[in-house]
């Protein structure tokens, strides 16, 4: 079986080698940062589509963790596009912290689109290192789909326990490795170097459950 994943692994990365040599002439993230928000921007509207109900039953109580203001204070890390905006609560305050820059002008337009919603900043910042957000000041962080790109799971959890309130909430959604011995896991082994370069450090095997129990989180609860 790994003779065979490394086969077909090469013959990806041999039809993925004109990404490889842009990457190796210092272009390749340049060219992923620019064109990453368009490419999401088409595909959030399609799985928001397709996930409406989890995250509907993901982000339902979500207004139960608002402050003694009646005001909820939320955080999104890799905020993106913004898609998630429709399943806040009105009168929701939130903060978007995104290391890439681009995705500005999109998450203007989803404000626009949520006027529901109280937006406070923008913030171009990696999530291990949320220095600009204040120690115990947010009732909730919300990140989905992102734990699967960051270079240091650890560190950022580490950061959103400091920015949260005693009680808060932290709210997730990812993917995660297949199950060993599926076809699943299968082809995400095959995939994951080239799907790694060409989503920006997404990675399709890491075992995020581990890092999210090994946490300093009071409890764990699943959908």
């Amino acid at each position: 079986m790994a003779l065979t994943i490394f086969i077909l692994r090469l013959a990806v990365c041999i039809l993925a080698f004109p990404m490889y040599l842009l990457d190796f002439l210092g272009l390749w993230n340049w060219i992923c940062k620019k064109s990453l928000p368009y490419f999401l921007a088409r595909f959030t509207v399609m799985y928001n589509k397709q996930m409406a109900s989890k995250k509907q039953e993901l982000f339902s109580n979500l207004q139960e963790f608002a402050g003694p203001s009646g005001k909820l204070s939320l955080l999104e890390l890799g905020c993106g596009t913004g898609p998630n905006f429709k399943f806040y609560p009105p009168g929701c305050r939130v903060t978007c912290i995104d290391p890439n820059p681009n995705f500005e002008k999109f998450l203007i337009k989803s404000i626009a689109e949520n006027r529901h919603l109280q937006f406070e900043h923008f913030l171009v910042a990696a999530g291990e290192d949320l220095h600009q957000v204040a120690d115990d000041s947010m009732d909730v962080v919300v990140c989905t789909l992102v734990l699967c790109s960051v270079k240091n799971q650890e560190r950022i959890l580490q950061e959103v326990c400091r920015v949260l309130r005693p009680g808060g909430a932290f709210y997730f959604m990812e993917h995660v490795a297949a199950k060993p011995s599926t076809w699943n896991y299968f082809w995400q082994q095959v995939l994951n170097p080239v799907w790694y370069l060409l989503f920006d450090g997404c990675n399709l095997t890491r075992e995020s459950w581990k890092a999210l129990e090994r946490a300093r989180f009071s409890k764990v609860v699943s959908l």
